[in-house]
């Protein structure tokens, strides 16, 4: 009899509280937390853990793969998915519905892979992976437009199971926080947009829907106010928090120096001691060059509650493929092979390479036969009935 392995995963989830589901065969459960909204999930999680981090991601499967490993958080990146969507910069190149759908399609990608994972392969002696669904933070950009472009976008993420989304105060068409050339809204614009998602968040019966306000100050070049550099950055958290309608705010730092992140976490929190921030820990910075590179844990300590890295999903994917095509290039199928012998190495964990399990054919075909589903979960000539069975 084959022996059944239990992810790392399912030992941490040992003594959570479980529960069934109509969207599983009988006897399968998953973690009651799937019942949990994101947004309250999300701010729970705020409030417990000594900081977040969520790997930034632009497609469901990357969002999956955050999942299968245990994290607590998604951060959907604007850039990656104007890369991933539209093979362009971060120049407001996409549109507000088009990265809204993307979220929504995550979302929901995010809850079926709870439940393919909960019934694991049975047939192969593999046992359910019981994984809680991470809330999952978006870039809202400076909203596509005026507050009515707002109002409509924080309608979509919301009603998408969004759980957070974050707003800069950049003018419009706005660029990627390490270009150079930016220019800020007058302040007032900007609060009245996070006003507006507020107000439309709360409508919609989430009031603990987390609400991120950006600033570019730091590195803008042209903003109504006479100050610039850092001290315009800290005026603008500061005006920002004034309004008590941001759970974060968040500076765009355009080096990885730890200095300006530590004066403006302190200028700002000897205005609002109770302050919390956003840090965008970038790959657009060579931590690999930095002497003294901030750690996520001294970010938690400067009061960074949500950490994330915008484009580490696709500098891993570009990496990947490029070092598959390059092998195959050269060596034709040897390269694929080398791939595949990578992949079921003994010890590793890279759940994709059996996209049959991964996909979640497992839980199709098991579900398919509690619902007595025309052809599905009936492969098998002993899953027939047997007048049936030639």
């Amino acid at each position: 009899m084959t022996a059944i392995r239990e992810p790392e995963t399912t030992r941490r989830a040992r003594g959570r509280e479980l529960a069934p589901t109509p969207l599983l065969p009988q006897g399968y459960e998953v973690p009651v937390t799937r019942w949990i909204h994101p947004a309250t999930r999300f701010r729970e999680l705020l409030r417990t853990e000594p900081y977040l981090f969520g790997p930034g991601v632009y497609d469901p499967m990357g969002a999956q793969l955050v999942m299968y490993h245990g994290y607590k958080a998604v951060y959907f990146s604007g850039y990656s998915f104007a890369i991933g969507h539209l093979g362009t910069t971060d120049m407001d190149l996409y549109s507000g519905p088009e990265i809204a759908d993307g979220a929504r399609r995550t979302v929901s990608a995010l809850r079926k892979f709870q439940l393919t994972q909960a019934v694991g392969d049975p047939s192969k002696g593999i046992a359910p992976n019981l994984l809680d669904i991470p809330p999952v933070v978006v870039d809202m950009d400076a909203g596509y437009g005026n507050i009515f472009n707002v109002q409509r976008q924080t309608e979509l993420l919301v009603t998408a199971g969004v759980a957070a989304a974050h707003l800069e105060d950049q003018v419009l068409p706005k660029r990627c926080g390490h270009i150079g050339g930016k220019a800020l809204v007058p302040a007032l614009e900007m609060i009245g947009k996070l006003r507006m998602m507020r107000a439309v968040a709360d409508d919609l019966g989430r009031d603990d829907f987390t609400i991120i306000a950006r600033t570019d100050g730091l590195s803008a070049i042209d903003a109504p106010e006479p100050a610039r550099g850092l001290d315009l950055a800290i005026e603008r958290a500061c005006r920002y928090l004034e309004t008590g309608i941001p759970d974060l705010v968040w500076c765009e730092f355009p080096t990885s120096d730890r200095e300006p992140v530590e004066t403006f976490a302190a200028e700002v929190r000897k205005r609002f001691p109770d302050a919390s921030f956003a840090f965008n820990w970038s790959s657009s910075f060579k931590w690999f060059l930095d002497p003294d590179p901030l750690t996520f844990a001294q970010l938690g300590e400067l009061g960074f509650k949500f950490i994330f890295i915008t484009l580490g999903g696709q500098h891993a994917a570009g990496h990947g493929l490029s070092t598959l095509l390059s092998a195959m290039a050269e060596r034709q199928e040897q390269g694929y092979i080398e791939l595949q012998r990578l992949e079921f190495e003994e010890g590793g964990d890279f759940p994709t390479r059996s996209h049959h399990e991964f996909s979640g054919v497992p839980y199709h075909h098991e579900l398919g036969k509690a619902y007595d589903a025309a052809r599905l979960g009936r492969e098998f000539a002993e899953d027939l009935p047997a007048e049936k069975v030639v």
